[in-house]
């Protein structure tokens, strides 16, 4: 069975874990580069922070008790939209739902935040990231127009009270 915990800043420990996995294993998924969170990036303080982001919502799924995937939800300049960021899965543990659970919990995060809409950002040579979005409702809209998105897509899920 697939668990979600929300994360706080005391578990900075494991987020690292899971992120630094996450851009050895999928460098072509992330703006940020494993170097940029290695060395003199790989601080304590920088990783509470990122989890104490003001209006984020941190998730780690687990499974049998073991951390395999991750995503955050963030707030945008739009009180009516909400943005997936960090997203990652386990290649041991893909194609068995963790990426659909991890979608929906930041989906339930971003209505109950007063959101309308959740947006990302995901790369045009990302096809098994696309697919997964496709299959969870994101509509492709087009080439981002913010350049700070950090991928060549942007994709849109419309929220309503059945999530």
């Amino acid at each position: 069975m697939i668990e979600l915990r929300a994360l706080s800043s005391e578990d900075w420990r494991l987020w690292r874990e899971l992120r630094l996995a996450a851009l050895a294993e999928a460098p072509y998924a992330f703006a940020s580069r494993l170097a940029d969170w290695q060395g003199d990036g790989d601080r304590e303080e920088r990783w509470r922070s990122r989890l104490a982001m003001p209006g984020s919502h941190n998730l780690v799924a687990e499974v049998d008790g073991r951390p395999v995937g991750m995503a955050s939800g963030v707030p945008t300049g739009d009180a009516m939209t909400r943005e997936l960021i960090a997203m990652w899965v386990s290649p041991k543990a893909r194609g068995a739902g963790v990426g659909d659970a991890l979608i929906l919990g930041v989906a339930r995060w971003a209505r109950t935040s007063g959101a309308a809409q959740l947006r990302l950002a995901v790369y045009e040579r990302n096809a098994a990231a696309k697919g997964l979005y496709k299959r969870n409702g994101f509509i492709d809209l087009a080439a981002p127009s913010d350049p700070d998105l950090g991928a060549d897509r942007v994709m849109m899920k419309p929220l309503d009270d059945r999530i």
